[in-house]
């Protein structure tokens, strides 16, 4: 167990090499770091990839190698820390295997030795996100080289298909049918409402009443309009109940397995290519049911993003967390309010008193209908801050190369040079 008399390491661990994790161990070493008292503070990165990726590139990443550049779409964790102190940061690439939080010890099971080692913590942020049915969308619980060995199998696949069913008509199936509609049938001139021929027809199948649920249906609608364009269907109200086999799409080996689907309503369609994109299930099975919420996130204060069930310095963020909707611009507005936590808290721990260590600061989730959705290279829809955008903003913004533009600052940390005051 970690002590607060100085005479122990004081680790502060962090979990998930994505948007949140990454985020916040640049913050904290560029704004905690210096001014805690103590020099036994050491930032602790674990992450089961070495790599971070641009996620929600991933629609159209998926398809083909040639659309973005690799050595921006997937980087090196530890190369973007090489800036700072060995004494100071340390990478793990490894899975957590349970976390303690009573004991405050983290075990983690190491990627390439596979051998199990247990770090105490001073801090924890839990950021570990959340995975996909499909392993076409991220790391799921694996790393950039599984990602990698899934496209490829998927794309074998595509050489040969003659049909292709999404279900889930949330942003993931959307652009996902999108990139692959334009891919295989081209789009439809100004005056056409659908490819005059199609190559390989797309399906997409949401229990919905309309696709994108987080936009209103006036969107939706133009959403469903610009997939007709190329080349896809989309099935309202319908719920695929069965697959078969049941691994179809949902194991990494099988992306490319032909499927048997049937529907709620008992129509049954049989797949060359299945890709299920609903929903998500968060990252925690190495964490306490006493700290979950009834849909497996992390249980954490909506204005602290601190985990108050689970004891002092303790915090979540992200997808894995219940402090805002998942959606990375709320990871990038949360960062400051976290890192200002962590760094109170730490002085706290160190001895400062709360006169010297000022005020605290609170998150607000922006609620306004905010989404951009992509709809293949050239279209999109979407809305900001309740305000409809156009097609040609939804490009410029997103579509263009899928939020590629903006990684760099993050990963590098250069997104937090400044303190927020």
């Amino acid at each position: 167990m970690v002590h607060d008399d100085g005479s122990s390491d004081r680790n502060i661990l962090i979990l998930g090499g994505s948007y949140g994790g990454i985020s916040v161990a640049h913050y904290t070493l560029k704004h905690t770091m210096p001014v805690l008292p103590h020099n036994n503070h050491k930032v602790i990165l674990i992450s089961t990839a070495s790599e971070a990726i641009c996620r929600q590139a991933c629609p159209r990443a998926l398809v083909s190698d040639d659309f973005f550049p690799q050595e921006k779409l997937f980087v090196s964790i530890p190369k973007q820390f090489e800036q700072y102190p060995a004494d100071q940061f340390g990478f793990i690439h490894g899975s957590v295997t349970s976390v303690d939080h009573e004991n405050r010890t983290v075990s983690i099971k190491g990627k390439s030795d596979s051998q199990t080692q247990t770090l105490s913590f001073h801090a924890l942020i839990i950021a570990t996100g959340a995975s996909t049915p499909s392993p076409l969308f991220g790391f799921n619980y694996n790393d950039e080289k599984a990602l990698r060995a899934a496209w490829a199998r998927f794309r074998s696949g595509l050489k040969t298909a003659k049909n292709i069913f999404i279900a889930g008509g949330g942003p993931a199936g959307v652009e996902t049918a999108g990139e692959l509609g334009e891919y295989l049938n081209g789009r439809a001139g100004f005056f056409e409402s659908k490819p005059q021929s199609l190559r390989v027809p797309i399906t997409v199948i949401t229990s919905g009443s309309n696709i994108l649920p987080n936009l209103r249906p006036s969107i939706a609608a133009t959403a469903e309009g610009y997939l007709a364009k190329v080349g896809v269907t989309v099935i309202k109200g319908k719920k695929v109940v069965q697959v078969s086999p049941a691994s179809a799409g949902i194991i990494r080996n099988e992306v490319a397995s032909k499927a048997t689907l049937t529907l709620d309503d008992g129509s049954v369609f049989e797949a060359d290519l299945f890709i299920p994109a609903t929903g998500y299930k968060p990252n925690t099975g190495f964490i306490s049911n006493d700290l979950l919420s009834s849909n497996g996130q992390v249980e954490t204060n909506p204005s602290t993003l601190r985990v108050d069930k689970a004891g002092p310095r303790i915090y979540a963020i992200g997808d894995v967390s219940t402090y805002a909707r998942p959606a990375v611009h709320s990871i990038m507005a949360a960062i400051p309010v976290l890192g200002a936590h962590i760094k109170r808290d730490l002085l706290l721990a160190a001895g400062k008193s709360e006169i010297e260590v000022g005020m605290e600061k609170e998150f607000k989730e922006e609620k306004k209908e905010t989404q951009m959705v992509p709809i293949g290279t050239s279209k999109g829809v979407g809305a900001a801050m309740g305000w409809r955008l156009p097609s040609w903003a939804v490009w410029l913004l997103k579509g263009r190369d899928y939020w590629l533009w903006t990684v760099e600052p993050v990963w590098s940390g250069k997104q937090w040079a400044k303190e927020a005051k």
